[in-house]
């Protein structure tokens, strides 16, 4: 019989988690060295790759980390690291369905790539991001393409990390932009702007901007269901707006407790909302409501539910 886990990062607990979705208990916490952020899961939910970002927030002062720890799913265990010295404070990840890894440094605004990370512990190329504080990475399912959103810079920036020799091409779509996803043919990039309380929709291949939003106050992610729906969590408030791919808002969803992140069931309309309060809310997305709570360790963040 099979069995649904919620895979979730709990950055001040310093612990990657599994929980049962059914029942909301806990089923093993992996204790990792301090603050590790991000995570991206292999196309056969058979390793989980966690970047080791290694202080609280992009605002902290400190060098960070320079690992990337690899979690096997079937023992729950931490089995290796792979290392990206000297590029410091991994943030963040991606992976291609040829099974190749992408980790974006913050600290040295840098694309690194392991074109076979389950074998190999050090990168095989490294590329410019072409901006400054690079902190999430959008990247296209054959991975010829990716984007780099850099809070510093202001930018955005597109780059080829297959083809180390074209130069990063930058847009600059607003202040602070973070939050991001594809639509589904990969034709359009959404991106959040945090200083303008903003959701633009980039076109991939001109790199022009061909709509715009407005979101609640400090957006940080943006998410799309599988019925085209995009999500923004508001950081500076307790809520998420909704959006249709021409970014029409559709409502809001007032919450208990800030978002911090959000992830899907794979084949229900279900989110799972990540809050402040130490706590996941498992949100209906056609009712638009909280159905229940599972407490968790401290900050979680970003999670992905897998079946076994």
């Amino acid at each position: 019989m099979s069995r649904e886990i919620l895979l979730l990062v709990e950055k001040c607990a310093h612990t990657f988690s599994f929980y049962d979705v059914a029942s909301g208990d806990a089923l093993e916490h992996i204790r990792l060295p301090d603050f590790p952020h991000e995570f991206v899961v292999d196309a056969q939910n058979r390793y989980a790759y966690v970047g080791h970002y290694g202080i609280e927030t992009s605002s902290h002062k400190g060098e960070g980390g320079t690992s990337i720890f690899v979690i096997d799913l079937q023992a729950r265990k931490h089995v290796r690291t792979l290392d990206i010295w000297p590029y410091r404070r991994p943030h963040g990840l991606a992976m291609d369905e040829q099974g190749r890894l992408y980790v974006l440094s913050e600290g040295d605004s840098t694309l690194l790539i392991f074109d076979a990370p389950q074998e190999r512990d050090v990168p095989d190329r490294a590329i410019p991001s072409g901006g400054y504080k690079s902190h999430l990475v959008a990247l296209t399912r054959d991975g010829e393409t990716a984007f780099a959103l850099n809070l510093l810079s202001n930018t955005v920036t597109r780059l080829k990390p297959q083809d180390p020799t074209q130069a990063p091409q930058p847009l600059q779509p607003g202040g602070r932009p973070e939050g991001n996803c594809f639509s589904a043919d990969e034709k359009v990039l959404y991106v959040a702007t945090r200083s303008d309380n903003s959701i633009v929709a980039v076109d991939t291949d001109s790199l022009e901007i061909v709509a715009r939003g407005k979101t609640g106050i400090d957006p940080t992610r943006i998410y799309r269901d599988r019925n085209d729906r995009l999500y923004v969590t508001n950081y500076g408030e307790t809520s998420l707006s909704v959006f249709d791919t021409a970014l029409n808002e559709l409502g809001r969803i007032d919450l208990a407790s800030t978002a911090i992140a959000m992830s899907f069931h794979p084949t229900k309309d279900l989110a799972f909302v990540t809050l402040k309060d130490q706590r996941v809310g498992m949100l209906d997305l056609q009712t638009r409501q909280v159905t229940r709570y599972f407490n968790t360790l401290l900050e979680p963040d970003v999670s992905q539910v897998i079946v076994v």
